[in-house]
């Protein structure tokens, strides 16, 4: 075969070998995609978006700024953006840890950090309450101290710390994993020094990884409902959550107004996720440059 035969054939080739998946056809496939999202996504969106409109934008507005809906709104939401950013630090510190710093018992504590998955939130929400209740293990000392954590928002941010810490840890861990030594070492012999080297070199690499995680978090955190009900304390103004003001119109039977409320919690939770995302996407763009 001649050199120009064979570059003619080349194009032809690279555009079979395209075409060539193990997934159906796109139309099939673009199909089954839309019909799945719709079934599990789009259609209960939808219902929660046109449901309140029952009440008129008078009523929905009235709804949202009720002063226990705005307190429940802004328990909920600063409660959750309290935890994720604890949870930032935290998981960032377990990821190290697990990966860089071989120890006798580390698979243990890896399996550890997924607990929250496999545990029922409600059982999470009672062992912790039992734990930090005034009379608990560790409530009792810190009553002592005049640190009161089950029943006040503090034990909120504790729960929502508990149930988004493993979304941090697991998406910045195999970053780490992937982050080779030699890049950390060779700033060290260039004169850097160890915080140097973790916040110039290190942290660009974890960093939109540790977005995504705190971003699952957040949001995890955000509608959480099992794990904050028992040791919230739930009193109206102080230390109830939006969830479970949902569940209380619902009891009642306005439909109308749990979507109301639904759907506040929806566009604040869309715009934490968006400012998030742009933030991620500057930081993926320096790190590009």
């Amino acid at each position: 075969m001649t050199p120009s035969l064979a570059l003619a054939r080349a194009p032809r080739a690279r555009r079979s070998w395209r075409k060539a998946s193990v997934l159906p056809g796109f139309p099939l496939a673009l199909g089954v995609t839309l019909t799945w999202l719709s079934l599990i996504f789009l259609i209960p969106l939808s219902a929660l978006i046109l449901r309140p409109w029952e009440l008129g934008p008078a009523g929905i507005w009235a709804v949202v700024t009720d002063p226990r809906v705005l307190a429940a709104l802004r328990i909920s939401f600063g409660s959750a953006a309290l935890a994720a950013l604890v949870n930032a630090g935290l998981g960032l510190l377990i990821a190290w840890v697990l990966v860089r710093h071989p120890f006798p018992g580390r698979r243990l504590v890896d399996a550890l950090v997924d607990l929250p998955f496999a545990l029922p939130t409600a059982v999470a929400g009672i062992a912790l309450t039992a734990i930090y209740a005034p009379n608990g293990p560790l409530g009792q000392p810190l009553s002592a101290l005049g640190i009161q954590v089950a029943y006040t928002p503090l034990g909120i941010i504790l729960a929502l710390i508990f149930v988004g810490l493993p979304f941090v840890v697991r998406t910045v861990q195999p970053v780490l994993e992937d982050l080779s030594k030699d890049v950390e070492e060779a700033a060290l012999t260039l004169g850097a020094t160890p915080p140097q080297t973790a916040w110039r070199v290190v942290m660009p690499a974890v960093a939109p990884a540790l977005l995504t995680g705190v971003g699952l978090a957040f949001a995890r955190a955000a509608g959480e409902y099992g794990s904050v009900i028992f040791i919230a304390g739930n009193m109206p103004l102080r230390s109830e959550i939006a969830p479970l003001l949902i569940v209380i119109k619902l009891e009642q039977f306005d439909y109308a107004g749990a979507a109301a409320v639904g759907l506040a919690m929806l566009v604040l939770s869309f715009t934490g996720l968006l400012i998030l995302n742009s933030v991620q996407g500057v930081l993926a763009s320096r790190g590009r440059a």
